[in-house]
């Protein structure tokens, strides 16, 4: 039997009652299953992206392991679940493999194994490809989404397109697709999606239109707790931030702020100063102009904690 985190933690519980009565003397032997849904795509005469799903919790899965032809080339933590494989030769067959490691250092299988050949390298290319014009995106379910793009243009082709959540990349599929499918999201949760052309030469092209997925609570988790229709205006000396409250069923009087990842402030509104629609908050700046903020914020729920993120807006600051 896998030994996971609450049986562990069940174990030392019951450290004072026999190992044979608590059922925990034998060490963690089992490995944890070979790692699913693994593809392997060319970005460039040198480079292939690797990609697999995550590991299910239960799994107890640490990290993951990507081997070409049986040799390990990369190493990461469970929370990535794809890889650049860099260095590699032009026009070259590569066949990959991911073998994942639990907290015992038990290893999994390997798993089937993806093959992905390097194209021909080209003249030396620094144009990059045009932006997606056009992107949609909808929620298919708690943890899950759509994107779409339309198709870009470069003088040498598109390799690959790249789908971006907070300024990170997160997925990438093949020049030929138009849309991709998204896993392992949160439930209850805005996101906000970019797409970005890339080229045989790893010259990326400016983000597509931003936008916004709303993930659904999962079964029985009540309404959303995410602040809506956020937005974030320059003017000089100042950035005006807009929202809605979420529907939490008390007014809600409390705000974190975020900016460039890192909380900044709490804003607070006083007693009767509660907005009863659209909330309004301006922050007076001094950064120089061209700085780049990207800012986010959640609300306070009534049982003291915080909600989830808005979308992230990006904003220049002016003077």
């Amino acid at each position: 039997m896998r030994r996971t985190a609450p049986l562990l933690a069940l174990c030392a519980a019951l450290a004072g009652l026999s190992a044979a009565a608590a059922g925990c003397g034998a060490p963690d032997t089992d490995p944890p299953p070979a790692p699913a849904g693994l593809t392997a795509q060319a970005s460039s005469s040198t480079t292939v992206h690797v990609m697999w799903d995550a590991a299910a919790e239960r799994d107890g899965v640490r990290s993951y392991q990507v081997f070409e032809a049986g040799r390990m080339v990369r190493e990461l933590p469970a929370g990535k679940t794809m890889a650049d494989i860099t260095g590699l030769a032009p026009q070259t067959g590569y066949a990959f493999t991911v073998r994942a490691r639990d907290a015992a250092g038990n290893l999994s299988g390997a798993g089937p194994e993806v093959r992905a050949t390097t194209p021909a390298a080209k003249a030396e290319d620094l144009r990059a490809p045009t932006a997606p014009a056009t992107a949609t995106a909808r929620a298919t379910g708690p943890r899950a989404a759509w994107v779409a793009w339309s198709a870009a243009t470069d003088d040498t082709g598109v390799t690959a397109y790249d789908v971006y959540q907070g300024g990170v990349r997160i997925h990438s599929t093949g020049p030929g697709e138009s849309g991709t499918a998204l896993s392992g999201l949160q439930p209850d949760t805005v996101y906000t999606f970019t797409v970005r052309a890339r080229d045989g030469a790893d010259n990326s092209s400016p983000d597509s239109p931003a936008v916004d997925v709303t993930t659904p609570p999962a079964s029985g988790g009540g309404p959303g707790t995410a602040p809506g229709g956020f937005t974030a205006t320059a003017s000089p000396g100042t950035v005006t931030l807009g929202w809605s409250a979420p529907d939490t069923g008390r007014e809600t009087s409390e705000y974190e702020l975020y900016v460039n990842g890192r909380p900044t402030t709490v804003i607070q509104f006083g007693t009767g100063a509660v907005p009863s629609g659209r909330a309004e908050h301006r922050i007076t700046v001094t950064e120089p102009a061209g700085t780049v903020w990207a800012v986010k914020l959640r609300a306070r729920l009534p049982d003291g904690k915080w909600g989830a993120f808005s979308a992230e807006r990006t904003v220049t600051l002016v003077t």
